[in-house]
């Protein structure tokens, strides 16, 4: 007989991310799981229209008796810990749910797994992410955050982030765990939401030029960010997980752009040269400790994991814009 597909238990199925890795499992003939959590959730069935091959199950990451039900019926050969609070601006606000989802909800289902007796055979994938680093000057390594640089985090999300960053090293290391935690750098896609800087510009911009809103208000422009595409890193998060022995690595692009350079690309996709006119800065969107510059070495993933990024910094934004046209369009027609 031949061999059963590797299963999959992916969480937060219904972001970003979450629908990269699910499509990618898929195509490598896995048996993919997805958590939802909440009654009603509005994601669910637009999830489940748009990966009809993945097997929803109802679960939270702040309930562990949930998560010990949702890892016996998946049964996984690899778990993706992709969800959490994942808007920093909302980690602000709501600082205590943060820190219940994004660190304790690894806890949880670190325990789910070790509890359920599969401590042994699951391979477990912790986001990790560069907000860790903060951004501080004294704190910035010239050729970029890796694997080994200082963590100091600027916010409720990246606190947490390191809890969970810290909690599945510890399984790790106390109980001989397949855990590895991708360090991951700002990663964007049409899939991304709204709430997100980078698709907030896209949107408005495609807006914009078919003459639907005349401006776009956002908060400081000058922070720079190491951008790539959420398809090559999540095909990265894969990698790791294959990868002869549990460790960390940082995704990144290896390159800075500033939110003016991404503004500046978007606008000029739809043929206007100059964006200053349709942008206005506004105090409510600015964060009350900003991360100034980050920068990420991925040197340690390309060399161990084979990884490399396939789209650039310019085709991203040009893609997200093209997408968001698209769909302007589409609206304006039906």
């Amino acid at each position: 007989m031949p061999d059963a597909p590797r299963s999959a238990l992916v969480t937060g199925i219904t972001g970003q991310d979450g629908a990269f890795i699910a499509e990618l499992l898929h195509e490598q003939g896995y048996r993919v799981h997805g958590l939802v959590r909440g009654e009603g959730n509005p994601r669910k069935a637009q999830t489940a229209a748009e990966l009809p091959f993945v097997e929803l199950l109802d679960a939270d990451l702040t309930d562990p008796a949930s998560l010990i039900r949702a890892v016996d019926a998946a049964d996984p050969d690899e778990v993706y810990n992709l969800g959490a609070i994942s808007q920093v601006g909302f980690s602000f606000k709501n600082p205590g749910l943060t820190a219940d989802v994004t660190a304790k909800g690894v806890l949880n289902l670190l325990e789910a797994v070790r509890l359920t007796g599969r401590a042994e055979r699951t391979r477990f994938y912790q986001a990790s992410t560069s907000e860790m680093f903060g951004g501080l000057d004294y704190n910035r390594p010239e050729a970029g955050y890796n694997e080994t640089s200082q963590f100091h985090p600027r916010s409720p999300y990246g606190v947490a982030k390191l809890y969970g960053h810290w909690i599945a090293r510890n399984y790790r290391e106390s109980y001989g765990m397949f855990v590895s935690c991708g360090i991951l750098f700002n990663h964007e896609s049409e899939r991304r939401g709204k709430e997100f800087v980078t698709r907030k510009i896209t949107d408005a911009v495609a807006r914009i030029s078919l003459g639907l809103q005349d401006h776009v208000e956002l908060g400081d422009l000058w922070p720079k960010r190491d951008w790539g595409y959420a398809g090559d890193y999540v095909r990265g998060m894969w990698q790791t997980l294959q990868h002869s022995e549990p460790d960390d690595f940082v995704l990144a692009s290896g390159e800075m752009h500033s939110i003016e350079d991404f503004l500046a690309l978007a606008f000029k996709a739809v043929g206007i040269d100059d964006w200053h006119p349709y942008v206005v800065q506004n105090p409510a969107f600015m964060r009350p400790a900003e991360v100034n510059v980050v920068l990420g070495d991925p040197s340690k993933a390309e060399q161990v994991l084979g990884w490399r990024r396939e789209v650039s910094f310019e085709g991203l934004v040009t893609r997200m814009v093209a997408n968001d046209v698209a769909l302007q369009r589409a609206q304006l027609t039906s």
